[in-house]
């Protein structure tokens, strides 16, 4: 018998159309379900109405027999005390009797007076009557298997930490089905890895949100998407799902193409009526109607993301360059240390590294928002900076979605020299005109980080700096903002913490590996992890982050000279990717310029110079991929 059976779920929130229309969904024990569907289509509302937090406005939930439901919502809610009372917290009454137990033993442990010590009878005397020494067992071991600190303050953690304390907090209670909206938001690598490999043991059922596809591809056993307010069931794994979901898009094309030659036939036929005054046949009129209302829904329904970014005049070829760059918030923790380095113009840079480790510190550095310990930092000519804050520090709470973008300066925006009303540009990021008249603080995870990128993307910008932009999104606007950003003609520094996403954008990996060191590396996430100087096990996050520890615990052992590249050649292939890179951008330049008709006005020996150039332009291009192609190929051997 299924664990949980959801019959003909609808749910709205005011408007005409219902949020869940005719939802159902069967749950089977130990099954790993991804749920899938665009921002605002009514995951996190099916999370809730599961979890018991919602009640449906129609339909049925069914369960066999008492099943233990916990929900890691998508906040992280404000709590007081340690991290053991948070986590006791989910136990109900039980749990506040263990938070009481716990707090009068570290009393007892700091002041051992008679009436610590008195209080702490009590509560034992309480906790063997309610029978729940277990659950204190159980609280324990959670605490231990997830490696938290039991009196901690809560309080002051950082966001990652706070949503692995939820989570014990939710294991504790030991349920049936878990249920997780977004579990992976404010996550490193690290802990993305361990929750992949902690959910692979896990015995109870997963329904979970989330817009991480490595994390999908490595956990969900079957993928189910809402849209257009049901359920679509691919029983498949995410690989399989793409697959399906990409041929289902291409028939559904073929189809709307079909209907609208249809439906411009039938416009045709009626207007033609019309003017030879014809009786018309009213049956076809009335078909006529229904298609036109399918075709307003269905424009309604299907609405997508256009983002455009406003570009400033080109940087100067050398956009930042670093020489001795350190800075330290202590002595005994260095963010950075006697780095250098040069960006250049269309780079595009991604910075990795655990939570803490100073991401956000290294971007203030460069971007001279924070005054180094030692070393400089030099901007190239005509920098213009566009700056996304994780935070969402830009965004005024209190104003609506249209004053955050104008700022109370009209209705017009200015894209790529073009006014827009700001109606419709609101629009292009999913925002209708009622929605844009909303107050800030009434909005979504993602329709504000879609907010703070419509709101980035006015401003003429040839250094894009984005600190974590993916986190809310779902995954059709995470590809499209992919799209957007690998076309982008000038240079982007983006932190972040989905292995896609970074795999799928930058050119180059900067990543933070403790004591102030920065590695440099070609490519996006996959590529760095071939080339750190010190890989880490499987089972661990992929940054590196916990060689410290790991020296700590086990033996040493010699390591084994691996490379087959001498010095100067490991030299020459790391700068390859920058100076092929540095080749296509001249050549496309040439192009670009020769294919103006007023380059031709000139005289004919700078066309001829022209014309040579882009030649040896083309072969040097086809000469450093062979040669990186060697030196790959020498390295891997």
């Amino acid at each position: 018998m299924p664990l949980l059976t959801l019959r003909d779920i609808r749910h709205r929130f005011g408007g005409d159309h219902p949020l869940l229309d005719g939802l159902s969904l069967t749950i089977d024990r130990g099954e790993r379900i991804g749920l899938l569907g665009r921002n605002g289509c009514g995951k996190s509302t099916l999370l809730k109405i599961i979890s018991g937090q919602l009640t449906p406005d129609e339909g049925t939930i069914e369960t066999s027999g008492a099943v233990r439901v916990a929900y890691l919502e998508q906040r992280v809610p404000d709590a007081e005390g340690s991290v053991f009372d948070v986590v006791a917290g989910g136990l109900d009454r039980e749990g506040t009797l263990l938070q009481r137990y716990h707090r009068a033993s570290r009393n007892v442990a700091e002041d051992p007076t008679e009436a610590h010590i008195n209080a702490l009878g009590e509560l034992q005397s309480q906790l063997d009557a309610a029978d729940a020494w277990q659950l204190q067992t159980q609280v324990e071991k959670t605490l231990s298997r997830m490696d938290l600190a039991a009196d901690a303050p809560f309080a002051p953690l950082s966001g990652g930490q706070k949503r692995r304390v939820l989570l014990a907090r939710a294991l504790v209670q030991r349920p049936d089905l878990l249920l997780l909206d977004e579990p992976t938001n404010h996550l490193d690598f690290n802990a993305i890895r361990w929750l992949e490999d902690f959910f692979a043991r896990f015995e109870g059922a997963l329904l979970f949100v989330t817009h991480d596809r490595r994390f999908l591809q490595r956990t969900a056993q079957r993928v189910v998407e809402i849209e257009q307010g049901r359920l679509l069931d691919f029983n498949c794994g995410y690989e399989e799902f793409r697959e399906r979901k990409e041929h289902l898009l291409h028939v559904e094309a073929r189809e709307q193409e079909q209907f609208e030659k249809e439906l411009a036939k039938e416009e045709e036929w009626i207007r033609q009526g019309v003017k030879a005054r014809r009786t018309r046949n009213m049956g076809r009129v009335r078909r006529l109607q229904e298609m036109r209302a399918k075709a307003r829904n269905r424009r309604s329904e299907t609405g997508t993301v256009d983002f455009s970014v406003s570009t400033a005049q080109r940087s100067g070829e050398k956009v930042i360059e670093v020489e001795g760059l350190s800075f330290a918030y202590d002595a005994d923790t260095p963010i950075v240390d006697d780095f250098d380095t040069i960006i250049e113009r269309g780079e595009r840079i991604g910075l990795l590294g655990p939570n803490g480790s100073g991401k956000t510190t290294l971007i203030e550095l460069l971007l001279k928002e924070r005054a180094p310990d030692a070393g400089s930092v030099r901007h190239g000519t005509k920098l213009q900076v566009a700056y996304f804050d994780q935070h969402r520090a830009q965004l005024d709470p209190d104003a609506t979605v249209r004053d955050n973008i104008t700022q109370g300066l009209g209705d017009q925006v200015t894209i790529n020299g073009q006014e827009r009303h700001i109606i419709s540009y609101l629009q292009d990021f999913l925002f209708t005109p009622e929605r844009a008249r909303t107050e800030v603080r009434y909005l979504s995870g993602g329709e504000r980080n879609r907010l703070l990128l419509a709101r980035l993307f006015t401003r003429p910008s040839n250094l894009l700096v984005l600190d974590e932009p993916t986190n809310d999104l779902d995954i059709e606007t995470l590809e499209l903002l992919e799209d957007v950003l690998t076309n982008y003609p000038g240079t982007l520094l983006l932190v972040s913490h989905d292995r896609t996403f970074i795999n799928n954008v930058v050119t180059r990996t900067l990543a933070l590996e403790g004591d102030g060191q920065v590695g440099q590396y070609p490519g996006g996430y996959d590529d760095y992890l071939r080339q750190r100087p010190d890989p880490t096990p499987a089972g661990d996050g992929g940054d590196g982050s916990s060689a410290a520890a790991r020296t700590a615990s086990a033996p040493a052992k010699p390591k084994k000279q691996t490379k087959s590249l001498h010095y100067n050649e490991s030299k020459e292939l790391a700068a390859l990717p920058e100076k092929i890179e540095a080749l296509e951008d001249e050549k496309a330049a040439l192009e670009e310029e020769m294919a103006d008709p007023a380059f031709y006005d000139q005289e004919a020996a700078a066309i001829t110079d022209a014309s040579k150039r882009l030649d040896a332009l083309a072969q040097a291009i086809e000469d450093a991929y062979d040669r990186w192609a060697t030196l790959e190929d020498k390295r891997a051997s």
